[in-house]
């Protein structure tokens, strides 16, 4: 008879673990479609917070002859190879832009031909520019230009900052996203469901204490 309670409550369990995850991966849920990791929602790919948030300004982050101009002056701030040219802007920006190697390496192309940069020599295989002469006085030229330009960059940056932290929420889509991977390939027994719950609860508890 103990053993026949003992399958009941399993049985109670298990529609309620099996309600639980329905409510939470259900049209309504939370990491439903309507919920906020959905597919719409504010986590989800096409939300703010979501993963895919970060292309969308790509096209009107610079005007034309903009990005030759910012290239221009991170290379006479000091010498640098294409790839951290391309992270300097991504930091400015506050992680929300980085201009993509096929826009910065042809204008970094047309910049050396026009004089205005030229190729460190070292020994590393990728080129390290720096601006030459010609190039500091051009920017001396376009000196309001050039700092219009780069408080431009900087506000979008300081907004994108107040406005959200990108790593916590990429982190926070990261867990909602492994959640449903395991939920949708039906890995998720009882045991496994009181130990996720536990670790959240868990984690919780140590960011509240922070």
């Amino acid at each position: 008879m103990h053993h026949h309670s003992d399958h009941n409550d399993m049985r109670r369990e298990w529609r309620r673990a099996g309600r639980s995850w329905a409510a939470a991966f259900g049209s309504d849920g939370p990491f439903g479609p309507k919920g906020p990791f959905g597919q719409d929602g504010p986590f989800g790919p096409r939300g703010p917070f979501g993963g895919g948030g970060r292309g969308h300004r790509r096209g009107r982050m610079f005007g034309h002859g903009e990005l030759r101009l910012a290239l221009l002056k991170l290379l006479a701030d000091e010498p640098r190879h294409g790839y951290e040219l391309i992270k300097a802007i991504e930091e400015l920006t506050g992680g929300d832009y980085a201009p993509s190697p096929g826009a910065v390496y042809p204008t970094l192309q047309l910049l050396a031909d026009e004089g205005m940069i030229e190729e460190r020599g070292d020994d590393t295989p990728r080129k390290a520019f720096a601006a030459t002469d010609a190039g500091r006085a051009e920017l001396a030229e376009k000196a309001d230009e050039v700092e219009v330009l780069f408080e431009r960059l900087s506000a979008h940056g300081e907004r994108e900052q107040r406005g959200r932290s990108p790593h916590l929420w990429r982190a926070m889509g990261n867990l909602a996203n492994v959640l449903k991977h395991r939920a949708r390939s039906g890995k998720l027994d009882q045991g496994t469901i009181d130990e996720i719950v536990d670790m959240i609860d868990d984690m919780a508890k140590r960011i509240e204490r922070l």
